[in-house]
């Protein structure tokens, strides 16, 4: 009877112990979120050339995801159905993000909008991703903004994601006058812990008849988006996009938009099928407003993004979710999704040429 009584109040005592450690997790969790305030001004770092921009002449912007440095073409993430959650290496971490310059560099670019840069994460050893960034384009000058930073993650239990520092890194070769981080709607409900704080940024640069270029780099929602906040996102960016517009400046927007860019890119590239992962929704073209546009006129069609339930090779399910959108004062010359078979990220780069009407 003793012996019993002694296992009971010794079960006892390592629920209550795993009870503690529960109500303590969450309640870490629950006081250490907070929000980043929404039109908080960013520092331009070495600002670049000071001439202004021209009318009529040519300008390059790359778009690139670099997935925090982990997406070699055999990584798979815990959260769209893979394995892992932490890159394989910090060697790993370095080659992917240097790859990556390397990728964008040879486009010669004026202007560069990296997404899901790592500052100091967990999943990505804790590298500078933003400094490895800004040094091999030190000719450049750069306005860095926190997209959401989370409190530890103890998931999955047998190799935690833990806490994420992860922003939107813009590179200028012309002078960046002043830029603003804007916080996107996000979900209210539990699904905030998953999918973290949203924003995009606006970076502004002279164009020689007195105008503005503004230079939006965005990413937007992917796990925690139901069809209200994606809606609520992308109309806070298409308005400010259209005030700009009737101000008469000149908009490019780039990034991350976490829904099939061109509405019908998922079955174009998969042979017909209809596949459904819940963040792949059709980009919502009826929200646009009058005078601005996709660039979507591609000479080839190539994918930007695959999902990371299995280790990429071709014929895996792939899809376009990155791209530019531009004001109707600014033609768009050229665009290119840019295949690099996801050897460094699990994004491709895209390319725009285009001139200031």
């Amino acid at each position: 009877m003793k012996k019993r009584k002694k296992r009971w109040l010794t079960l006892g005592g390592v629920l209550g112990a795993l009870l503690l450690v529960v109500v303590g997790y969450a309640s870490y969790v629950l006081f250490t979120y907070d929000r980043i305030e929404d039109n908080l001004p960013l520092q331009p770092v070495d600002t670049g050339d000071a001439a202004a921009l021209a009318i009529g002449e040519n300008y390059t912007a790359v778009i690139q995801n670099i997935g925090f440095g982990a997406y070699t073409p055999d990584f798979t993430f815990f959260m769209d159905g893979g394995t892992e959650s932490w890159a394989e290496s910090e060697q790993s971490v370095k080659a992917c993000v240097n790859a990556a310059a390397d990728k964008v560099q040879e486009y010669t670019p004026d202007f560069v909008l990296f997404q899901e840069v790592d500052t100091d994460s967990t999943r990505s050893y804790h590298i500078d991703q933003q400094k490895l960034l800004t040094d091999r384009f030190a000719a450049y000058g750069s306005v860095f903004a926190v997209n959401y930073h989370s409190a530890f993650l103890a998931y999955p239990f047998t190799q935690p994601h833990g806490a994420s520092n992860s922003g939107l890194l813009t590179l200028s070769k012309y002078n960046v006058t002043s830029a603003v981080r804007r916080s996107l709607p996000i979900s209210e409900s539990f699904s905030k812990f998953l999918d973290l704080d949203r924003c995009y940024t606006v970076s502004r640069i002279p164009v020689e008849n007195g105008k503005e270029l503004v230079l939006y780099n965005v990413h937007l929602s992917a796990y925690g988006g139901s069809d209200e906040i994606r809606t609520a996102q992308m109309t806070m960016l298409f308005e400010d996009m259209k005030a700009e517009y009737e101000k008469g400046n000149y908009c490019v927007c780039g990034g991350d938009f976490n829904h099939d860019f061109t509405g019908d890119s998922t079955q174009r590239l998969n042979g017909g099928q209809t596949v459904d992962f819940g963040w792949a929704q059709p980009f919502p073209a009826d929200l646009l407003p009058e005078g601005i546009t996709r660039c979507t006129d591609y000479q080839n069609l190539s994918p930007t993004c695959r999902n990371c339930d299995i280790p990429y090779e071709e014929g895996n399910f792939t899809i376009i979710v990155d791209g530019f959108l531009v004001s109707d004062n600014v033609e768009a010359t050229a665009v290119e999704n840019v295949h690099t078979g996801f050897a460094y990220s699990d994004h491709n780069p895209v390319v725009l040429k285009f001139m200031l009407k």
